[in-house]
C-alpha cells in the first residue's frame, strides 16, 4: 500500500517530494512532573518497505532484513486531556516520509528527558480514511538509564510466519532484549523477564528460626517459578536472596507489570485504613494491659464493627512510618485517597441479616458449596474413608446410619448423596511440627455430609485426628450430649479449611501457578502475536501482587505465618501439595469430574452434567467457563485455520515448551499434567483453562473473603487449645461457659484483627479494575471480526449475570442464599462496572486477572 496523504508537499518542479503524516501521542499525566518535552522523539518503521541498505545486504546473501526508518519527529503542542479516568497529556507529532516509505508498522520512542512516563498510545492519520494505532500502555524510561530506545508495533496481529518481511527482525530482536542474560541484579527501569526459585522467603541472617527452604528446582520442594530479581544472596547460606525490612516495598517488578500509580496509592490507602481500623486499637489495648481475648460474640461485634475506632496518635505513627517507605508523591496520593475516599467497614455479610445463622449446621455445610473455598468438597467413593497407606478412618457405619433419609450407606453412595470435606492426608505428615509451634493446636479433619431431598447438605459426622504411632482420632456427631463439643469440632474443620483456602486454593492454585505463564508470554510471544493480545489483560498486576505477597505475607515472620495455623511450614506445605498439581485438572469441568460431582455429557455445552444440582460455584462457574471457551475458540480459529498452523507456530510452541520445562519445570515429567499443543482443540482448552484460573477461579476464592471471614468466628485461622476430654477441668469449663472457652481456643484479639485487616485489603476492588468482558482500550486490535466476537463474549456474560440474579431469587435453590441470607455473587461478572464506577468490598465481579 502507498500512503495517499492529503498533507503531501511538493518540490520546486511541482512533484511531491514527501508525505506529511500527522498524529497524536497520548501520555499519562505525571503526578508531580511536567511530562516529556521536545527531547522525546519518535521514528517510524515501515511494515512494507525494507531499508535500501538492507536490500543491498540481502543481495550479498546477508540475513539482515531491516525495515525502512523515518527521520525523527518531536512531541509538540502539549495539552491537558483526559482518557477515561486517566489524566493525560496529548501531543501532536508530524512525520515527513519519503514517497516510497510504505505503511508504518512500528514506532521507536526515545525518551531524552530526565523522567520516565507512561505512553498510552500513538495514532497516525496515514490517509483520508485510515488511521494506524499503536496501543502502548507502557513505561518509557530515559535513554540515559536504558541505553536503548523503545519499540512498539501497530495493533495488527500476525503469526510469526505471517509477519511482514520488514518487521521480522524487529520482532525477534525485541523478544531477545526482553529475555535478558540471566545475570546481575535487576534495575527498576529494566524490562527483563527471567525465572528464579522461591529463594526469597527466609531471612537466615536473622537466625535459624527465620530460615526457610528454597522452593522449586528439587524433588523435595517442587514449586512454580517466580520472576528473577537478581538480589545478592545471604552470607549465611549462599542460597537465599537477601531481604529488606518486613514492610519492604523496594523490589524488582518489570515496569509494565507494576500497579498503576492510581492503584498503588489506593492499595496502600486501603491497607493503612484497615490497619488503623482493626489492628491499631488492639496494639493500643496491649499497651494498656487489656485482656488478650475477646470475651463474647457481642463484644467482638461491638469492638470491631461499631463506629470507626480512632486513635489519632497511632494513626499519625502509621502515616509517619509510611512516609519512610514510599516516595513523596505516593505518600501525598495516599493521604488524598484516605481523605476523599475513606474505606467503610460494614458488618460482614455472613452476620448482616442474621447474626446467629453462621452457627447453624446448614450454613456450615452450604459454605462448602458457595463460600470461600467451594472447590474442595467431593463425593465419597469409599466407606469408611481411606487415607494414605490404606489406613481406614475411625468413622464407622454406626455414626451415620439412620441419618440418610431411609437409605443404606451403600445406596446413598451409589446415588452420589454422601460427600466429604477431607483435610486429613496432606496435613498428617506436618501436624506434629505444626503443633510444636507456640500457641498452635490443630487436628486433621474429615467431615461427611448427606445430600437432602431439598438439595441442601446435612453434616453427618466429623473426625478429628492427631498423629502418633497409631493415629489418635475422635469422632463427633451433631447429636452428641454436650452440643458445644460438636460446635468446637466444626470450628476445627473451619480452621483446616481456612488454611487450605488461603495457602492452596487462593495463593498456590491461582497466584503462584499463573506467574510462570506471565513470564513465558513476555519472553516467547511477540506483542504482535494474537495469543499475546488474547492473554495480556489476564496478567495485569499479577507479578506485582505476587511480589508484595512474598515480601509481606509469605515470608518468614510474615502475616500469613503469624495468622494461619501452618505457621512457618506454610509455604513448605504448599510445595508438597504442588507436587500433585496438574494444569489439565484446573479446567472446571475436569475438576468437577475428578471430585465426583459431575459426569461427562456431550449433550451439554459445558461437556458435563452436575450430580449436585444446587451447587452455586459449579453452576455459575460452568456458565462462565462456556462463555470463555466459546470466545477463545472463535478467536483461535480466526488465526489458526487448522492443526498444522498450531504445530508450525514457532513462538507458540516455544512458549508452551518453556512453561512446561522451565516455569512449571518440576511438573514436566507427569504425562497427565499437560495437553499436547498439537491441535486447535487443545490450544483452545489450554487457553480457556489459563483464563479461567486467572479470572473466575481467582474471583471465586478471593473477593468473598470479607463477607465470610470478616467475621472471624466463622472462619478462624488457628486454634490455641485442643478439645478437652471428659472428666477434666477443661471439659467442665466447656459445659459451664462454652463461649468463654471458644474465645480461649481461637486466635487472640491481635492475631484476629491482623487477619481481618489482610482479608479486607484482599477483598477490595480497586478503581482501575478491568473485568471479564472488558478491555482497557478499544484500540487493542484493528481486527473488526475479533472485536465483533469479543462483543459477543461480553453479551454472553451479561446473560450469565441475568441467570445468576434469577437463580438467587429461586427459593427452591437453598444453597444460593442459605440461612445467613448471603446471595451467591462471586461468579457475577459485573460487566457494567466500568472506569471504577463501583470500587471497594462489593462481593461480586470477575476481574480479568489475579490482581489481589
Amino acid at each position: 500500500m502507498t500512503i495517499c496523504n492529503p498533507f503531501s508537499n511538493s518540490s520546486p518542479d511541482g512533484k511531491a517530494a514527501y508525505h506529511v503524516v500527522k498524529g497524536t501521542v497520548v501520555i499519562a499525566r505525571p503526578r508531580v512532573r511536567s511530562g516529556p518535552g521536545r527531547r522525546t522523539t519518535i521514528q517510524l518503521y515501515s511494515s512494507t518497505q525494507l531499508d535500501t541498505n538492507s536490500i543491498l545486504f540481502m543481495s550479498s546473501k546477508t540475513e539482515t532484513k531491516k525495515a525502512r526508518l523515518s527521520k525523527t519527529a518531536s512531541l509538540k503542542n502539549k495539552k491537558k486531556t483526559k482518557h477515561g479516568k486517566t489524566d493525560t497529556f496529548t501531543y501532536h507529532i508530524t512525520f515527513h516520509l519519503d514517497l516510497e516509505f510504505g505503511v508504518p508498522g512500528a514506532i521507536v520512542v526515545r525518551n531524552g528527558n530526565k523522567n520516565e512516563f507512561i505512553l498510552k498510545f500513538v495514532s497516525l492519520d496515514v490517509s483520508e480514511d485510515r488511521k494506524i494505532h499503536f496501543d502502548c500502555n507502557s513505561w518509557v524510561y530515559p535513554v540515559k538509564k536504558t541505553n536503548a530506545d523503545r519499540l512498539f508495533f501497530f495493533n495488527t496481529s500476525y503469526l510469526p510466519s505471517k509477519t511482514p518481511l520488514p518487521l521480522q527482525d524487529l520482532r525477534q530482536e525485541e523478544l531477545v532484549s526482553i529475555r535478558g542474560n540471566g545475570k546481575g541484579e535487576r534495575k527498576s527501569w529494566e524490562r527483563i523477564y527471567d525465572y528464579d526459585f522461591y529463594n526469597d522467603l527466609g531471612s537466615p541472617d536473622k537466625g535459624e528460626e527465620r530460615a526457610r527452604p528454597v522452593l522449586g528446582g528439587t524433588q523435595l520442594y517442587p514449586y512454580p517459578r517466580r520472576c528473577r530479581t537478581g538480589r545478592p544472596l545471604s552470607a549465611q547460606d549462599d542460597v537465599t536472596e537477601t531481604r529488606g525490612s518486613f514492610l519492604n516495598l523496594d523490589y524488582y517488578v518489570p515496569p509494565d507489570d507494576r500497579f498503576s500509580p492510581v492503584k498503588f496509592s489506593e492499595f496502600i490507602a486501603s491497607a493503612i485504613q484497615a490497619v488503623i481500623h482493626f489492628v491499631i486499637p488492639e496494639v493500643k489495648s496491649l499497651f494498656e494491659g487489656d485482656i488478650n481475648n475477646f470475651r463474647s460474640f457481642e463484644q467482638l461485634k461491638r469492638d470491631l464493627y461499631a463506629e470507626p475506632r480512632r486513635s489519632p496518635a497511632f494513626e499519625m505513627m502509621a502515616m509517619e512510618k509510611l512516609k519512610t517507605l514510599v516516595p513523596d508523591e505516593v505518600y501525598n496520593d495516599v493521604t488524598k485517597e484516605i481523605k476523599h475516599y475513606p474505606v467503610k467497614f460494614p458488618l460482614p455479610q455472613v452476620i448482616a441479616a442474621d447474626e446467629n445463622a453462621w452457627r447453624t449446621d446448614e450454613e456450615f455445610a452450604r459454605e462448602m458449596l458457595a463460600g470461600l473455598n467451594p472447590n474442595v468438597i467431593k463425593c465419597l467413593e469409599v466407606f469408611p474413608p481411606v487415607g494414605t497407606g490404606r489406613r481406614e478412618s475411625s468413622i464407622t457405619s454406626s455414626h451415620i446410619e439412620g441419618k440418610l433419609d431411609g437409605l443404606t450407606i451403600q445406596r446413598a453412595m451409589h446415588e452420589k448423596r454422601i460427600f466429604i470435606l477431607d483435610h486429613h492426608d496432606y496435613l498428617m505428615p506436618y501436624l506434629s511440627r505444626i503443633n510444636a509451634q507456640h500457641g498452635v493446636c490443630v487436628y486433621a479433619s474429615r467431615t461427611l455430609l448427606f445430600l437432602k431431598d431439598d438439595g441442601s447438605l446435612k453434616p453427618l459426622v466429623i473426625e478429628l485426628t492427631l498423629p502418633g504411632e497409631e493415629e489418635q482420632s475422635r469422632v463427633f456427631v451433631p447429636e452428641i450430649p454436650v452440643r458445644a463439643l460438636w460446635e468446637l469440632a466444626k470450628t476445627f474443620v473451619a480452621v483446616n479449611d481456612s488454611g487450605y483456602h488461603q495457602l492452596i486454593s487462593h495463593w498456590l492454585y491461582t497466584h503462584a501457578t499463573v506467574e510462570p505463564f506471565v513470564i513465558a508470554t513476555k519472553r516467547q510471544l511477540s506483542a504482535m502475536h494474537p495469543i499475546y493480545k488474547l492473554l495480556d489483560p489476564h496478567f495485569k498486576d499479577t507479578m506485582h501482587i505476587n511480589a508484595l505477597a512474598r515480601s509481606i505475607l509469605l515470608s518468614s515472620g510474615g502475616i500469613l505465618e503469624r495468622t494461619m495455623f501452618p505457621g512457618k511450614y506454610s509455604m513448605e506445605l504448599s510445595s508438597k501439595i504442588y507436587a500433585n498439581w496438574r494444569f489439565t485438572e484446573q479446567a472446571l469441568p475436569e475438576d468437577l469430574i475428578k471430585r465426583g460431582i459431575a459426569v461427562r455429557d456431550s449433550t451439554q455445552t459445558s461437556g458435563v452434567s452436575l450430580l449436585l444440582e444446587d451447587y452455586p460455584y459449579a453452576t455459575d462457574g460452568l456458565d462462565i467457563w462456556v462463555c470463555i471457551k466459546k470466545w477463545v475458540h472463535k478467536y483461535c480459529i480466526r488465526f489458526y485455520p487448522d492443526n498444522l498452523a498450531v504445530n508450525s507456530d514457532v513462538e507458540l510452541q516455544s512458549w508452551y515448551t518453556e512453561i512446561r520445562h522451565v516455569g512449571h519445570g518440576d511438573r514436566r515429567d507427569d504425562p497427565h499434567c499437560w495437553l499436547e499443543l498439537n491441535s486447535v482443540e487443545n490450544l483452545t482448552q489450554t487457553l480457556t483453562t489459563l483464563i479461567w484460573i486467572a479470572s473466575a477461579l481467582h474471583a471465586s476464592v478471593n473477593f468473598g473473603q470479607f463477607a465470610y471471614a470478616g467475621f472471624a468466628p466463622n472462619r478462624p485461622t488457628r486454634c490455641r487449645e485442643f478439645i478437652p476430654v471428659e472428666n477434666t477441668q477443661e471439659f467442665a469449663a466447656i459445659q459451664n461457659d462454652p463461649e468463654k472457652f471458644f474465645f480461649q481456643m481461637v486466635p487472640d484479639r491481635f492475631t484476629t484483627t491482623l487477619g481481618l485487616a489482610l482479608i479486607e485489603v484482599l477483598s477490595y476492588h480497586m478503581s482501575d479494575e478491568i473485568y471479564l468482558g472488558q478491555r482497557a482500550s478499544s484500540g487493542w486490535t484493528d481486527d473488526n471480526e475479533v472485536l465483533r466476537v469479543f462483543e459477543e463474549f461480553t453479551n454472553d456474560l451479561r446473560k450469565v449475570e441475568k441467570n445468576i440474579k434469577e437463580r438467587n431469587k429461586d427459593a427452591k435453590l437453598k444453597n444460593r442464599m442459605g440461612p445467613a441470607k448471603v446471595p451467591y455473587m462471586l461468579m457475577y461478572p459485573d460487566t457494567s462496572n466500568t472506569a471504577g464506577k463501583e470500587k471497594g468490598v462489593t462481593g461480586k465481579g470477575i476481574p480479568n486477572s489475579v490482581s489481589a
